[in-house]
């Protein structure tokens, strides 16, 4: 699969999905790829963390907030923005919806299911904000 090269990205071009349903993740991957950035995909908040912690490419954080595991995609998402505040965040939900004020820091909320054109929209909006 190949990369596109984001300016405003700088050396980060790679956008980190993190869901546990099998399907969704497939989806969101492909969406993440045809918009033209590298899909990295874990199942669990544990995982996100770990890939986190090894790679310095990750430009956005999209997470699912009901995960399985002791943690969420909420609590990851603050932890994200804590510690990692570069990268920009999505925080999705088809059970749940939350206002700006609920979110941490810069992090957007999108309500599923989305469409593509809305994913893509969002990754755009988000590009300038992942430096």
């Amino acid at each position: 699969m190949a990369t596109a090269t984001h300016p405003s990205f700088g050396n980060r071009k790679a956008v980190l999905i993190v869901e546990d349903e099998p399907l969704l993740l497939m989806d969101a991957s492909d969406m993440v790829a045809d918009a033209g950035y590298e899909p990295i995909e874990a199942t669990s908040v544990s995982e996100a963390l770990a890939i986190l912690r090894q790679r310095d490419d990750i430009a956005i954080l999209f997470t699912d907030i009901n995960l399985a595991g002791s943690s969420d995609g909420l609590e990851l998402a603050r932890e994200v923005t804590r510690r990692w505040p570069p990268i920009a965040v999505i925080v999705a939900s088809g059970r749940h919806f939350l206002e700006p004020s609920a979110l941490p820091g810069r992090a957007r909320f999108m309500a599923k299911p989305y469409l593509p054109s809305d994913f893509n929209r969002m990754l755009a909006d988000l590009t300038p904000m992942a430096r």
